[in-house]
């Protein structure tokens, strides 16, 4: 591994700091088509916390038959004791939160669409009914001082309905965000946003009252539009990004949705603009090079390649 960092040259007018929500844990793991131990899973938090990442969403409490990749999670949270970085879940329903509250948990997730196709190949349910179903999940979590966020698939386009329209994203992210949400994700789940549409869907939900502040906004790569859109995004005031450690990472329910985001890719665009994350590229690559060795492939961030050539 190189010591290598880009030059540093800031553009006026973004964020001085950007939080990056790490999803490489859940959402990565959640996808591959083996299960890694729990073991490894512990290891490979503890060591993403130790990188400097300071919110790490750890597992999802849902049916094991439906996620059988993240079906330890009761196991897999008593491990990450001492750990420092904020490790919030994602729960499907009152049954997920019971769980994951039983457990401590102080930072939960639920997870809509804002298209009817996906919700109902997702949640086997109406946009509508989803939504009715998160209400009270939201507000057992407010009442148990437990911060929310809503995750928001499809924002830019479904697999089964095409384009979809901006006024659809920001009247559902708005009713959402009135269930009592603390921060809404946007989710490009197949990975075809551009720039302007990403400003376009931030302008619509500025004007429904949704501000920058509340938003992070979640990319796929799928055709090489995802730091381009992130850039779009900060430009937008939006200061927190989902990413995943290596690009790891789906969806299983799109099947032409690729990786996320890769985190080292994400925080080497960061340096080089002169925005802090906190981060230790270094740390985070080997981080990924390890991952990469339990799950029997290079990874696929372009970073990490770069900056670890002979290891892959």
């Amino acid at each position: 591994m190189t010591d290598g960092l880009p030059m540093v040259v800031p553009e006026p007018g973004l964020p001085d700091r950007v939080r990056i929500h790490e999803v490489g844990p859940r959402d990565g793991l959640q996808n591959e088509k083996t299960v890694v131990p729990v073991e490894v899973k512990a290891e490979f938090i503890r060591r993403l916390a130790d990188a400097g990442l300071t919110t790490i969403e750890a597992t999802s409490f849902v049916h094991p038959k439906w996620v059988p990749q993240l079906a330890d999670a009761e196991q897999l949270m008593p491990m990450l004791d001492g750990v420092t970085a904020r490790l919030p879940v994602l729960v499907p329903n009152g049954r997920g939160l019971d769980r994951a509250l039983a457990l401590g948990v102080r930072e939960i997730a639920v997870f809509g669409s804002v298209t009817e196709s996906f919700a109902k190949a997702n949640l086997n349910r109406t946009v509508d009914e989803s939504l009715e179903m998160f209400a009270p999940v939201v507000a057992t979590a407010r009442e148990a001082g437990v911060t929310v966020r809503g995750y928001l698939s499809m924002c830019f386009g479904d697999p089964w309905e095409g384009a979809v329209p901006v006024g659809q994203v920001a009247r559902v992210a708005r009713r959402l965000l009135d269930l009592g949400c603390d921060e809404l994700s946007l989710g490009d789940t197949i990975g075809v946003a551009t720039p302007g549409h990403v400003s376009a869907v931030l302008t619509a939900l500025g004007a429904v009252g949704v501000p920058a502040e509340r938003l992070a906004v979640h990319f796929h790569d799928t055709y090489g539009q995802a730091l381009s859109n992130t850039l779009a995004a900060l430009r937008h005031g939006v200061r927190v990004v989902d990413a995943s450690a290596g690009g790891l990472g789906g969806c299983p329910y799109a099947k032409s949705a690729t990786g996320n985001l890769a985190t080292e890719d994400l925080v080497w665009m960061l340096d080089g603009l002169g925005i802090d994350t906190g981060v230790d590229l270094g740390r985070l690559t080997a981080t990924s090079v390890w991952m990469a060795g339990h799950l029997g492939r290079p990874s696929p961030s372009r970073t990490v390649r770069a900056l670890s050539p002979q290891e892959l």
